[in-house]
């Protein structure tokens, strides 16, 4: 169980170098981390990854815009040359004329000349540096925010490695020339013994040799052998992708030991996704869920035309953003409800015709669920495509996947739920009618590239996935008691929003697995705004960003998805002081003890604001 003792700016889990939470304990250091200020940012030794840039990010990139960039430039590192040009497409469209001609790109590839390329070959590590002033650094961060394609922490600092090792080199291919005054990566010798990429505060360094040589194959077999962990080899990185597409599918049944061998396609038909047709490759693999997120909206409108999108139901903040700002627009119902659908009908009975409707089951932070089988009938009749997160939901209590042309998921969360490593998944469905035209695009140069999901990734997903299935049912069990233990407090507590007890829970229901629960979120609004700090301050769990973690993690998380627009959110019933809890996999009666005993403090802050 994790020590919920955790100081303000350390990482969740403590000690994990690639963490994907941060503390933040005090309702007031919240609000802190908001307004920017350093009491708060200065401690943070990590943040949620699209939002706050990882320690190894930052070095390597300033290594890159030290080496190849203006003086005090920015780079912001992405995993393809493809990611990159989109980049600075986007910001070329926003920015001053003056900030977007300071934009410049960097291609970095393995150098194959070099005696231990070979070894690293069939890793692909590259990257491309999009290299901007001062100025441009806000409109470079929107784009690597919003899209979620930007590297990740490992694959930052593994490549950063090779590259004071003299293994990457610039791509002769590059298109963007680089000033001839430059600084060349350095091609002097080092050995291979570098701190590994593991989540351990263990460090393991060999001292530089100024006569060493390159490595020998035995060397580097061991170099990469510590960087994976756990004895897991390279080889497995193909198999390990497709165990985690076949958990995705619901088709995975054991978890054994992994196998090189292919597993048969046959396999696939007994899934929990009710279509015998499904194929792993019709399933992809990104390195964040909003990247699965912006990419199914770039397959869209690639293969279907430049068409408004319709986003349905009060929606995760940058799913909003990527089809605000990376098409024709966005209709926006935020309520989802079936008055929404009601006028959505209306205008298509008219006439008007659009591209995709998005919308997550369910929803978040409020966790009601839109129709999606009234959804499914409009979007065959007047022919837009649907596109369902069901990262709250998830793949192991709910089906959506009949309901949609593609279902895409964040598999940071519950997926793995050690909040060690990010990830993104897409389902196309095979008997969407779109299908053949996505898949046809996916598989062309600028589709979907699994390379920018860096193996060493994989290999963690892979690994903490493997009891998926029976986490989730002790999250639901947990969330459930705890839910009882809300309903309960009627003195403190105003609203609780959970599947089970929402208006749409019928809609939930018509999707719902057999012997499922209901997810492992919960949001609650107190009958004060005293009172709500009172709670998270007392509550005894982890407190910061993010879900779906195998320990309980609260969050005021309004505060943080939407401070500069509070009063825009409470106009679709999201009040200010919600808190959300993604309940965790303590012992039951542990945590409903933690509970109550938040309510109490609560409780006994209005009487004390009472008597003075």
């Amino acid at each position: 169980m994790l020590d919920f003792r955790l100081d303000l700016g350390e990482s969740i889990p403590p000690h994990t170098a690639h963490a994907v939470s941060v503390s933040l304990p005090t309702w007031k250091s919240n609000i802190g981390y908001e307004e920017g200020e350093d009491w708060v940012v200065g401690r943070m030794t990590t943040g949620y990854p699209r939002f706050f840039i990882h320690r190894s990010i930052q070095a390597f990139a300033a290594d890159i815009a030290t080496r190849f960039g203006a003086k005090e430039s920015k780079a912001f590192l992405f995993p393809t040359r493809q990611i990159a040009v989109g980049c600075v497409s986007f910001v070329k469209a926003r920015a001053p004329p003056a900030v977007a001609a300071s934009l410049d790109t960097v291609h970095l590839v393995l150098d194959a000349t070099h005696p231990g390329a070979g070894a690293l070959a069939s890793l692909n590590p590259s990257i491309s540096a999009v290299l901007g002033s001062q100025e441009a650094f806000p409109f470079l961060k929107e784009y690597w925010q919003h899209t979620g394609d930007g590297v990740s922490s490992r694959r930052a600092e593994f490549c950063h490695a090779i590259l004071k090792d003299g293994l990457l080199r610039l791509d002769d291919t590059a298109t963007t020339p680089v000033s001839p005054s430059s600084p060349k990566p350095c091609r002097g010798p080092k050995r291979y013994q570098r701190p590994s990429s593991m989540d351990t505060t263990t460090k393991r360094v060999s001292p530089d040799r100024d006569d060493a040589v390159a490595p020998d194959l035995h060397e580097t077999s061991r170099f990469l052998e510590e960087r994976f962990g756990r004895n897991l080899d390279i080889s497995f990185v193909q198999p390990a992708r497709s165990a985690i597409k076949r958990r995705i599918a619901g088709a995975l049944r054991t978890n054994g030991e992994l196998s090189r061998a292919p597993r048969p396609d046959h396999e696939m038909e007994a899934n929990s996704r009710g279509v015998i047709n499904l194929r792993e490759d019709d399933i992809y693999l990104f390195p964040s869920g909003m990247s699965a997120i912006s990419n199914s909206h770039r397959a869209l409108l690639n293969t279907r035309g430049s068409m408004k999108s319709i986003n349905f139901g009060f929606p995760y903040v940058d799913t909003l953003k990527i089809l605000d700002k990376f098409g024709p627009g966005v209709v926006f119902y935020g309520h989802g409800s079936e008055s929404d659908l009601d006028d959505l009908e209306k205008r298509l009975e008219t006439g008007e015709r659009f591209l995709a409707l998005f919308c997550e089951f369910p929803g978040n932070p409020l966790l009601t669920c839109p129709n999606l089988s009234r959804i499914r009938q409009l979007a065959d009749r007047h022919d837009f495509a649907v596109v369902v997160d069901e990262t709250i939901g998830t793949f192991g209590n709910v089906n959506v996947l009949p309901f949609a042309d593609v279902v895409v998921s964040s598999l940071t969360k519950i997926f793995s739920g050690d909040a060690n490593v990010m990830g993104g998944s897409a389902i196309i469905n095979p008997n969407s009618r779109y299908y053949a035209a996505l898949r046809e695009w996916a598989r062309a140069p600028g589709g979907f590239d699994e390379d920018t999901y860096w193996p060493e990734d994989v290999m963690f997903l892979e690994r903490n996935s493997r009891d998926f299935v029976s986490r989730i049912d002790r999250i639901n069990a947990n969330a459930e008691a705890i839910c009882d233990v809300l309903r309960q407090a009627t003195a403190v507590v105003k609203s609780i929003f959970y599947p089970k007890y929402n208006e749409t829970r019928p809609n939930y229901e018509a999707c719902k697995l057999p012997n499922a629960g209901y997810g492992g979120l919960i949001s609650v609004v107190l009958r004060r705004p005293e009172q709500a700090v009172a709670f998270y301050d007392a509550i005894q769990t982890a407190k910061g960003p993010s879900l779906g973690t195998n320990f309980t993690l609260a969050s005021p998380y309004v505060l943080l998805a939407h401070y500069q627009e509070l009063d825009w959110a409470e106009g679709f019933g999201v009040e200010r002081n919600l808190i959300r809890i993604s309940v965790g996999l303590e012992d039951t009666e542990h945590i409903v003890n933690v509970f109550r005993g938040a309510l109490k403090v609560a409780e006994e802050s209005t009487a004390a604001s009472q008597q003075v």
